[in-house]
């Protein structure tokens, strides 16, 4: 069939009846049927009246734009970076513009660069669709002045060292009760400290001072080694010369009970009879003092004679 312009110019009333019929058709088909992927709901208005929400699937609508269809990404998770940009392959970019994202003043007066970036998903399609209009500069506005918040209240070693886990956690935290205040309909799920850094000028500085500081920590650490190693041993030879002197003590103690008793013993039978027990207590005492003696010679005051017992212990 050859194309014939005049033929095309002679519309007849059932042609243009056809033809308005059929783009009438098209265009109800295409406002009426939607589409909602696996990872997104969609909110649905009347006349711009929220009216519900759609999982994902294929859908039907009042056409003509009577019904609209907003679909929100509700499973994936979304991120926001601060002080640099992520591009192809993984690497940062960074200019003077986003650089001044990451500039900050510590709580000790100190100028510190931090990037950083948060993670979240939204948890409320509905929210996010209609309570808040500028949402992501909400995102990053609420974002920087919490870490900001945070940063001003520590001192620069600090958040280059103990502090940054307390930071994300804190940070975390703040967000998401404001968020929860604004209705955004979002919930942060991790806030990533990526680089703290001094200012380029001291950077030379602040490494310095940073191998100090970890040279004391090393030197804490070695002397609590040694405290450990020795208190132990300290404490227990504390514990041994206080036991030996507990014994020494209690033997002393029960030395002088018997002496006593001994003693008071001796003092019933010298009362009872009083020569007898003086005279057995004399012999008592020499044998005590001569019991191991060999070759002695006793002889009397004067020197004239020997004593006549001293045979008496030869063999």
């Amino acid at each position: 069939m050859k194309f014939n312009p005049q033929t095309m110019g002679k519309l007849t009333p059932k042609k243009v009846v056809l033809i308005v019929v059929g783009i009438l058709a098209l265009i109800l088909v295409s406002t009426s049927v939607f589409i909602v992927d696996q990872t997104e709901q969609a909110v649905m208005t009347r006349f711009g009246r929220f009216i519900g929400l759609r999982e994902p699937g294929l859908h039907f609508k009042l056409p003509f734009g009577i019904d609209r269809n907003q679909n929100v990404n509700v499973r994936t998770i979304q991120s926001e970076e601060f002080g640099h940009r992520t591009v192809r392959g993984g690497n940062f970019q960074a200019n003077a513009a986003i650089a001044e994202e990451s500039i900050m003043l510590t709580g000790d007066l100190n100028i510190i660069d931090i990037q950083w970036n948060i993670q979240f998903r939204i948890d409320d399609a509905r929210a996010w669709a209609f309570n808040v209009q500028e949402r992501r500069e909400t995102i990053r506005d609420v974002s920087r002045s919490v870490i900001n918040m945070l940063v001003g209240d520590r001192a620069i070693m600090d958040i280059m060292g103990i502090e940054r886990s307390a930071i994300e956690s804190e940070a975390l935290y703040f967000m998401n009760n404001t968020f929860r205040g604004y209705g955004l309909g979002i919930n942060v799920i991790a806030v990533n400290l990526q680089n703290v850094l001094p200012p380029a000028g001291v950077q030379r500085a602040f490494e310095d001072v940073n191998m100090a500081m970890q040279d004391r920590e090393r030197l804490i650490n070695e002397g609590i080694q040694i405290r450990n190693e020795e208190l132990p041993r300290a404490v227990g030879e504390a514990e041994r010369i206080v036991h030996l002197a507990n014994a020494y003590a209690a033997e002393r103690l029960y030395r002088a009970i018997g002496s006593a008793a001994r003693f008071n013993a001796v003092l019933d039978e010298y009362l009872r009879a009083p020569v007898v027990t003086r005279q057995r207590l004399y012999y008592e005492t020499i044998e005590e003092m001569f019991r191991d003696r060999e070759n002695m010679v006793i002889i009397d005051h004067n020197l004239q004679n020997f004593l006549p017992l001293m045979n008496l212990g030869g063999r």
